[in-house]
């Protein structure tokens, strides 16, 4: 039963010979203003809701998609890192960017680290005078070969 089904209900049953007539006349004044009233409200609740414009919802999309993949890269990312936090890396087949995350190693020193190999021994790295003692102590038990 819909709304206005219940209205012309409530409104044809209005006379009821029990009712004192001014009560009666409260009820009509009451119920005359019932149906428009239900009326102009459903009409401004039904213009605050608008339609997405679809040049929003294809940002919002894209925004959502973006913060989905960064969200995949960082756990990719975490992943990574607690797989190899316990490992050594291996200073023959480690990438600039794995070399990077080596306490104190910087690009320039991780792309002579690279250009230097194959390394037989980690202590390689002073010998050739690729790190400073002082940057291979800090690393020599985070690196190996083969």
């Amino acid at each position: 039963m819909c709304v206005s089904q219940i209205l012309r209900l409530i409104v044809s049953n209005r006379t009821d010979p029990g009712i004192h007539p001014i009560l009666e006349m409260h009820r009509h004044i009451s119920l005359r203003w019932l149906y428009p009233g239900v009326i102009l409200l459903l009409a401004s609740f039904l213009s605050c809701i608008q339609p997405d414009n679809p040049q929003d919802l294809k940002e919002k999309t894209a925004k959502a998609t973006e913060d989905a993949k960064r969200d995949a890269k960082a756990v990719a990312e975490g992943i990574r890192e607690g797989w190899s936090r316990n490992k050594p890396l291996n200073l023959n087949t480690a990438t600039k960017d794995q070399l990077l995350t080596l306490p104190g190693i910087t690009g320039t020193e991780a792309d002579r680290i690279i250009a230097e190999r194959p390394y037989h021994e980690t202590d390689e790295l002073v010998s050739r005078h690729v790190l400073p003692k002082s940057k291979y102590d800090r690393i020599a038990d985070l690196v190996k070969v083969n």
